[in-house]
């Protein structure tokens, strides 16, 4: 229903009112690199640490890269990121047009100090994200006067045009691309239901073009899959020698077994970043419906669906709220124990470029269950060793493979261990960090990107 001229006036002077309240936090000094260390700029253009895996992707990585005597400064919008001791922090605040408890608000006259700020919001009002245009430009700009205090940029997927002003103005440059967002949008558009949703998505995913023309020109860009890097070259026009792969990682101090925390019998648990149709919440719910009418059977969602949104819908669709637990802003050690407490961990997406949820479960010594779409299976690893692998967009084979390892707990247990071995061994923060600093060094030595040469499938 449009909203009256009273309450949009209302809502446009409450969140005046709490724009006077936010302030821009301080600049946080790095540590300086140890010898042989480099001196790393960081670039995150949104970054939101609970929403989505690059805020985790920032703070854990920049982390071990200190810790390998690197010194890394992070350069952040809104929602800004949380860091560890020894990581160094610039806000480059933009104009947060999708904060709680307001988004696609219109910011009041004197929140627009740039031009920049001036195209972030109309891009918005054309139904557009402009995000991570404006941030490009912006951190043009911040890094200007800032040239003797670093030896490379690495930017995590801002793929903004600003990014190759500062490859023309002598950057170094290395580009984390989790992978390519053409995914994301041809999903979107299959599961619209109307051609004003269909016009819209296209407007929203309007960036794309942006990308793909910044993406095709960058000269080295690190992907965290080799299913994502096919898929770059193939939707984006990447060259595949300008690509090197090396796997995203997970904290398995935090994520592990705990001997006080057992199982709760027909617990299933599943993260999902956000409520869109690529995750795959919808079929789960669907599977679910299938299960609780053969047993007792309960779901532990991991992130705070859309009111009024698909998988809302579902849950009173399928008559399931009685069963489904949705819990959101929690710790990561809270997120260890619950995974503690499944029997079984489901990755239901139609596409993955990696799968952090995965690997958290899998650290955590569960079963999971997973489809085959995108990198799920390079992650999970080999069906019926480290977990289960059944098509996407099936409820019916989600179902067949939780019952079968509902009923089976000698198959979970045995599953479990040798998922977290897996992790142990490929998947840990160390192993990305060592894998992204080889990546440095072989950019300003002039070499080729490790395995940039290996062929795409």
């Amino acid at each position: 229903m449009p909203r009256s001229p009273r309450t949009v006036l209302k809502d446009f002077q409450a969140s005046a009112e709490r724009s006077k309240g936010i302030s821009v936090p301080p600049r946080i000094a790095p540590a300086p690199a140890k010898a042989g260390g480099l001196r790393i700029a960081f670039l995150i253009y949104r970054g939101n640490p609970t929403c989505g895996g690059q805020g985790v992707y920032t703070r854990h990585l920049t982390r071990e890269l200190v810790a390998l005597g690197h010194s890394v400064e992070v350069f952040a919008g809104q929602p800004y990121p949380e860091l560890d001791e020894g990581v160094g922090f610039t806000p480059v605040p933009g104009l947060d047009l999708y904060r709680d408890p307001d988004p696609f608000r219109v910011p009041h006259i004197r929140e627009f100090k740039t031009k920049y700020d001036i195209a972030e919001f109309a891009i918005m009002c054309a139904a557009g994200f402009g995000e991570p245009y404006a941030y490009s430009k912006r951190i043009v700009d911040v890094l200007e006067a800032r040239r003797s205090e670093f030896d490379l940029i690495h930017d995590n997927q801002c793929l903004g045009t600003g990014m190759l002003e500062l490859v023309e103005k002598g950057w170094p440059l290395l580009t984390t691309l989790h992978h390519p967002i053409t995914v994301d949008r041809e999903i979107k558009l299959a599961h619209d239901t109307s051609a004003w949703q269909r016009f819209t998505t296209k407007r929203w995913f309007g960036f794309l073009g942006m990308q793909k023309q910044v993406a095709k020109a960058l000269p080295a860009i690190l992907t965290v899959s080799h299913s994502s890097r096919n898929d770059i070259a193939a939707q984006m026009g990447v060259n595949p020698s300008n690509m090197t792969v090396v796997p995203v990682g997970v904290d398995h101090t935090v994520f592990r077994p705990f001997d006080d925390v057992q199982p709760v019998p027909g617990r299933l648990m599943v993260t999902t970043s956000s409520d869109v149709p690529m995750k795959g919440l919808v079929p789960l719910l669907e599977a679910l419906a299938k299960l609780r009418t053969e047993r007792d059977v309960t779901l532990t969602v991991i992130g705070k669906p859309k009111k009024g949104g698909r998988v809302d819908e579902a849950l009173d669709r399928l008559n399931l709220r009685d069963i489904v637990t949705c819990v959101s802003g929690i710790s990561d050690d809270s997120l260890a124990r619950l995974y503690g407490e499944a029997e079984v961990a489901v990755v239901p997406s139609l596409y993955e470029g990696f799968s952090l949820p995965a690997i958290e479960a899998m650290a955590c010594g569960r079963a999971v269950v997973a489809t085959t779409g995108g990198a799920l299976p390079e992650v999970v690893g080999t069906d019926g060793t480290t977990g289960l692998l059944v098509t996407p967009d099936d409820p019916e084979a989600l179902a067949m493979g939780i019952a079968t390892l509902l009923d089976d707990p000698d198959r979970r247990a045995a599953l479990g261990a040798a998922a977290r071995e897996r992790v142990m061994h490929r998947f840990t923060w160390q192993v990305t960090a060592i894998g992204t600093s080889a990546a440095y060094s072989a950019m300003l030595d002039g070499q080729p990107l490790p395995g940039s040469e290996a062929p795409t499938c």
